[in-house]
């Protein structure tokens, strides 16, 4: 493609992200720059579109970019320069490193601050997915709620807790419990509960009939509490896609939508893949099979502890969103999670 067509692809794409209607060859005459009849205009836009890069739609004289063209856009015109009226990007780092300071002591309230942050600086809907971490506990306690009601209580090596209640077949005493507890932290600190289970199954035959069954429900309370645990994604601000109309135009792109939010799979599977990569990533719907919803997009960057990759986060917005405003609002944010979390 030559610097025209991409002047021109450019100039589209901006003006149709700025107004939302298709953009003509008058609007690209006055917008472009670019010193050109509106037969030479219209002959570009026939050709962008046999590329797949524009489409026109039915009710209009214009065209609209498609997945495609937002793909080149972003992967090869766009600059990330802060527009007018937002603020520069030193000033955009101190505008979210505010967001993240005073959070220090709870990790966990520094990622819920950044999914805020994320989505009341982009106007859209801000998510964080949760470092991974090994299923490892650090000691492990137990609480008798009634005879056969137990309370487990995990303490992980980062020092957060877990609590689960066990329902057991026979009845334990206060003394038990103390009995149980020394010995799974005597003999397993440290390990994961899948771990646990396997030296379990070699230990059993030594153990009374009351210990054992104690520490295979323990062991299946505790894998199944870390499991929950470590699946956890941070997300504010969906409700602000509702006032999207690209997103909720018709029942069947809310339903689909919600249903992104509520059961969280797809959203997590796509964290996931993101946080193997270097840098900012951008998804687009209609291009990418993890992108639930044509007109949606998803801007991620993964973010650090002490240097390893632990998570990733990100802004979902229509396919018609500013990138050149959001991207640093991604990146930026990433990496002051990243300078939060190894301090706290």
């Amino acid at each position: 493609m030559d610097e025209r067509s991409k002047t021109l692809l450019k100039t589209l794409i901006e003006r149709y992200i700025a107004e939302g209607q298709p953009v003509g060859s008058r609007t690209l005459s006055k917008y472009s720059g670019l010193d050109l009849s509106p037969a030479t205009i219209r002959n570009v836009m026939s050709d962008l579109e046999e590329m797949g890069f524009i489409s026109s739609p039915h009710t209009s004289a214009g065209r609209v970019p498609t997945p495609r063209g937002y793909r080149l856009f972003v992967d090869s015109i766009l600059t990330t320069k802060a527009p007018e009226g937002t603020p520069a990007r030193s000033e955009l780092a101190e505008l979210i490193q505010d967001q993240l300071s005073g959070q220090q002591l709870a990790p966990q309230r520094i990622l819920s601050s950044a999914a805020r942050t994320l989505s009341n600086l982009s106007h859209f809907a801000g998510v964080v997915m949760t470092p991974r971490r090994a299923q490892a506990f650090r000691q492990v306690e137990f609480m008798r709620l009634s005879a056969k009601r137990i309370l487990l209580i995990i303490v992980t090596p980062e020092g957060d807790v877990q609590n689960r209640i066990i329902q057991t077949e026979l009845a334990y005493t206060p003394a038990q419990l103390v009995e149980a507890a020394n010995f799974f932290n005597s003999h397993y600190a440290g390990m994961s509960f899948d771990a646990v289970r396997d030296h379990l199954r070699g230990e059993l035959q030594a153990l009374r009939l009351d210990m054992s069954q104690l520490m295979q429900a323990a062991v299946q309370a505790g894998s199944d509490a870390m499991a929950e645990e470590d699946e956890q994604v941070f997300i504010s601000g969906e409700r602000k896609l509702l006032e999207v109309e690209d997103l909720s135009s018709s029942m069947d792109k809310l339903r689909r939508l919600f249903d992104v939010f509520e059961h969280k799979t797809s959203l997590l599977q796509l964290l996931d893949v993101s946080s193997h990569a270097e840098g900012v990533q951008i998804f687009i719907g209609g291009e990418s099979r993890l992108v639930p919803l044509e007109d949606m997009a998803i801007i991620t960057a993964p973010y650090e502890v002490d240097g390893q990759i632990v998570g990733t986060l990100g802004v979902i917005g229509p396919t018609r969103m500013a990138y050149d405003r959001v991207i640093p609002i991604v990146d930026i944010t990433a990496r002051l999670l990243s300078s939060a979390l190894s301090q706290s």
